[in-house]
């Protein structure tokens, strides 16, 4: 027979609260640490720079090889994320620009079918507007020449765009450039031809209206001149 000593309840009862009381300070010792952890990830990662991305020395420095990793790879992703962005932006620009052409050329070839459009004999000007554009101190225009006769050759020439500015109550003309850096706008067409782009200002100045002038080539007469306000 094994004898065992006698323990009283009030005894172990104490003993397990001793112990209840241990596990719960661990717990939430441990709680604590991790919290502390978790605060000092979050803020090293708010420090972190987009220019700090590249820095692989850097980075190592002051987060692990593992975080540094993961920045680098959204870095990268973020880039491809932006420059196909920007080729999108442009490639939209550009298809509303086709567009806006395309719907001109049709609704005049549509009067001209129609009857409703008649062409005079020689090159006249169909259109020519001046516009704000939705980005500050940036106006487009846009011309469409036509030309009519029943012997139409093909016209060779090129145009002038002279921009009325005021600035302080002074006003003066500016001659416009092409992608080119080239005052002279060559344009070479049979019946129908349309242009549209856009120029910006120096802050401050205040465009009141646009002229071109259309020009056969080596002549130094305008055949053709207009005028166009902006409109609002």
């Amino acid at each position: 027979m094994v004898v065992r000593p006698y323990v009283s309840w009030p005894f172990r009862l104490m003993v397990t609260m001793i112990i209840f009381l241990c596990l719960l300070l661990l717990s939430w010792g441990m709680y604590e640490a991790g919290k502390r952890s978790a605060i000092e990830n979050k803020e090293s990662l708010s420090h972190v720079k987009q220019g700090e991305w590249y820095d692989a020395g850097e980075c190592l420095k002051k987060n692990g090889e593992s975080l540094c990793a993961q920045l680098a790879e959204l870095s990268r992703q973020f880039q491809i994320l932006q420059t196909t962005n920007d080729d999108l932006i442009k490639q939209t620009k550009q298809l509303s620009k086709e567009n806006n052409l395309l719907k001109g050329e049709l609704d005049f070839f549509e009067h001209v079918m129609a009857g409703n459009t008649k062409l005079d004999s020689g090159i006249s000007i169909h259109h020519f507007s001046l516009k704000k554009d939705d980005h500050p101190n940036v106006y487009r225009y846009s011309l469409s020449l036509v030309q009519g006769g029943p012997r139409t050759q093909e016209f060779n020439g090129y145009l002038k765009f002279l921009v009325n500015l005021r600035h302080n109550e002074q006003r003066k003309k500016v001659l416009l450039a092409n992608n080119n850096a080239q005052q002279n706008f060559s344009v070479y067409f049979k019946f129908y031809h349309r242009i549209e782009e856009n120029f910006k200002v120096p802050p401050g100045m205040e465009v009141e209206s646009i002229e071109v002038q259309v020009f056969e080539k080596n002549d130094r007469q305008a055949r053709l001149t207009k005028t166009v306000d902006l409109s609002l």
